[in-house]
């Protein structure tokens, strides 16, 4: 499928794309953070950039610069890469979950019983369109996105009019948060 994104500014807000036999489907966009801090970290957020792009019906169209940033939590822990992926998706939320979720797993994420332990890769959906949703292992958007530097700063940078259901524009959410514990790496 070949797609022709529509646009504004640099937020890409949907595409039409035209299948093999003519037809054309609409993504909506999706956002994803990615972290690690295990096992050579930035390669480990670039390989995941590199999955992403193989999401049945579904477009990698933004990816933020790579960030350092200081590990949340009690646990000692080395530092986390950060980054955030502007995804276009034909995808409901469920499904791209899933794949998200698949991702990890070959990567060799396993689920953590400590909350902000090391990780060899975390994918997490922060935005799908428009959709709010309160699920036991699905909440759109994110919580905790208002709050975390090392998710708006790199959203801000591909994506600073998005904005966020229920929470307002990205460019604002991030100017409110502190830089502190987070560095740009590449």
């Amino acid at each position: 499928m070949v797609g022709v994104p529509v646009a504004v500014g640099a937020l890409v807000v949907a595409t039409v794309a035209a299948g093999p036999d003519g037809s054309f489907a609409h993504g909506f966009p999706a956002y994803v953070a990615l972290g690690s801090n295990l096992r050579d970290p930035a390669s480990q957020v670039r390989t995941a950039f590199e999955s992403l792009e193989r999401i049945p019906r579904t477009a990698l169209v933004l990816r933020s610069s790579l960030y350092g940033s200081s590990p949340m939590g009690p646990i000692e822990q080395p530092d986390y890469c950060n980054a955030v992926a502007g995804l276009l998706t034909g995808l409901d939320a469920r499904a791209l979950f899933e794949e998200l979720r698949g991702i990890e797993a070959r990567m060799g994420r396993e689920r953590a019983r400590v909350r902000w332990g090391p990780r060899v890769i975390d994918l997490d959906l922060l935005v799908h369109g428009t959709e709010r949703r309160a699920e036991p292992d699905l909440v759109l958007p994110h919580p905790g996105i208002a709050e975390r530097n090392f998710v708006l700063q790199p959203l801000a940078e591909i994506a600073p009019d998005l904005e966020v259901p229920g929470l307002g524009r990205v460019a604002l959410l991030a100017a409110r948060v502190p830089g502190q514990g987070l560095w740009k790496l590449a």
